[in-house]
């Protein structure tokens, strides 16, 4: 029997995870815009993560435990409980580790190596393996921002292996013709490019052609 009174469209959802890779700008700046957008967010962190976000950003004095980080971004963003959300590593019962409730994009950024070979293995050892897992079994939008260089053959294959599967490789790498002025205009032309690829509308940057 349908519903008489169905629920409102759910808002639009992305799972943003932070693993142990240099690039912590982008990913904070990421979640601010989908705050900006009043998307709904599940944000994962590893351990590995936390370390990096105290080298990379310091002043900021990011806490670690999920609760604590959920509260910091919320108030940093100016965003509702209900629109974002922080798991722990193996909070299993988190709706991204089931297929019967995936966001409908997620995010790592920025990506480990040892985080994208554990997905194109299908290990799925914590929460952000299984949230990655269940995005490409689901066939939802995943996309990977792997920050390393030089680039082994052994993360080649993997990243390989993953794009075969659609799932989007997209380190970041920014352009220049829109030319930046500073790290910030650098940081905003690769969220930018997240944002397209999740179907998100900005004026964040200048098309090219235009």
């Amino acid at each position: 029997m349908a519903n008489p009174n169905p629920d409102p469209q759910p808002p639009y959802t992305v799972c943003v995870a932070l693993t142990g890779a240099s690039g912590m700008p982008y990913a904070l700046r990421l979640i601010e815009c989908l705050a900006e957008l009043k998307v709904r967010q599940y944000v994962l962190t590893s351990q590995a993560a936390q370390v990096v976000l105290r080298q990379e950003l310091p002043d900021l004095a990011i806490p670690g435990r999920a609760a604590e980080l959920a509260d910091w971004l919320r108030q940093r963003y100016a965003v509702d409980e209900a629109l974002l959300q922080v798991f722990g590593r193996e909070e299993w019962f988190a709706p991204v580790a089931s297929g019967s409730n995936p966001a409908d994009a997620m995010v790592v950024c920025p990506c480990s190596m040892g985080t994208l070979a554990a997905i194109a293995m299908g290990s799925s050892d914590n929460l952000i393996e299984r949230a990655a897992d269940v995005m490409i079994k689901e066939q939802r939008k995943l996309i990977l921002l792997p920050r390393e260089a030089p680039l082994s053959a052994i993360h080649l294959e993997n990243m390989l292996k993953l794009a075969r599967l659609g799932v989007v490789i997209m380190p970041p790498a920014p352009g220049f013709y829109h030319h930046p002025k500073t790290i910030e205009d650098l940081v905003d032309f690769m969220v930018a490019r997240l944002l397209d690829h999740m179907g998100l509308s900005h004026p964040m940057i200048r098309r090219w052609g235009h």
